[in-house]
């Protein structure tokens, strides 16, 4: 298998990480936890589509909605009100600390295109936090996605399910995270991608790697950007028909909550979709608005 990588797209991501071990840096109180002598490097366990290097605590159980509109720069935008009258897709979540290293989620998707009716699971397991000893934060996430919608009767569709197993697809990653400067937070997500049943043009397993910056702005205001390369086979016809995501997004953190608005052009938002099936492209206008409510009990 060929595997093409775009050496600038890569290289900036990988210098944006890379430079942060030059830098010194302190931290504002709400980053350090002063107990575990460590650093919190986001908010939230999600970047904006993506998972961030963070865990929750033990005991702690989180409930998500997450929702993505229609396309806002298109020409037909503005009698969808900019996309705000369409939902390409909404997930509803829980996820649960069992300690304060392992993290469990479950959530169900409305889905976009070619998959409906989806469902994932995850294990995010801490392995380092950034801190007096360790120079980074170091987690590991496994995800398992699966779709329960109608097969259809046509063998040459992705939705054609004659097999259970074409149903699923699997995502693993591992994810380093450093603060810098007092407010930036620099993540690199590599990960591996497997769907059981895809096109004849596509691949089944690709490398995927994932970039991610957070700047703390003011107090418990952040921006966050969030770009992920999947690196597919440039002689196949997926290679030209699906796009990178690419998001920005605002985060809020109060006392219980985070609430995050966003825009992108991931139509979907599981990594079993959002990452292989993205087919917007920003410069054509086709960017949509979304937000995350994430609330903590």
């Amino acid at each position: 298998m060929i595997i093409p990588i775009n050496i600038f797209r890569v290289s900036i991501l990988i210098c944006m990480f890379t430079a942060s071990q030059f830098v010194s840096f302190s931290q504002d109180d709400d980053d350090w936890d002063e107990e575990k002598k460590s650093i919190h490097s986001f908010y939230d366990t999600r970047v904006i589509n993506g998972h961030s290097v963070e865990t929750l605590e033990k005991g702690t159980l989180d409930f998500r909605i997450t929702h993505r509109f229609g396309n806002i720069a298109v020409p037909s935008s503005g009698r969808t009100l900019f996309g705000l009258d369409n939902s390409t897709d909404i997930r509803i979540a829980f996820e649960y600390a069992p300690t304060d290293q392992l993290l469990l989620g479950f959530g169900r998707s409305k889905g976009y295109v070619p998959f409906t009716e989806y469902w994932d699971g995850f294990a995010k397991y801490k392995i380092l936090r950034q801190g007096e000893k360790f120079p980074v934060s170091l987690s590991a996430v496994s995800s398992v996605f699966a779709t329960s919608m109608a097969s259809s009767d046509d063998t040459t569709l992705l939705t054609n399910f004659s097999n259970p197993a074409r149903r699923f697809s699997y995502y693993t990653q591992l994810i380093v995270a450093r603060n810098l400067f007092d407010k930036i937070t620099v993540q690199l997500a590599p990960g591996l991608l497997h769907r059981n049943f895809v096109n004849y043009d596509d691949e089944n397993t690709n490398f995927v790697l994932g970039g991610m910056l957070r700047y703390n702005f003011y107090k418990k205001l952040s921006v966050l950007v969030e770009y992920y390369h999947m690196f597919r086979n440039p002689d196949l016809g997926a290679f030209s028909r699906y796009k990178q995501p690419l998001g920005i997004a605002l985060e809020i953190k109060t006392y219980a909550h985070v609430f995050q608005l966003s825009f992108t052009n991931s139509e979907a938002i599981g990594e079993g979709q959002f990452i292989p099936y993205t087919a917007s492209n920003w410069l054509d206008g086709e960017f949509r608005f979304g937000f995350t409510i994430s609330r903590e009990f």
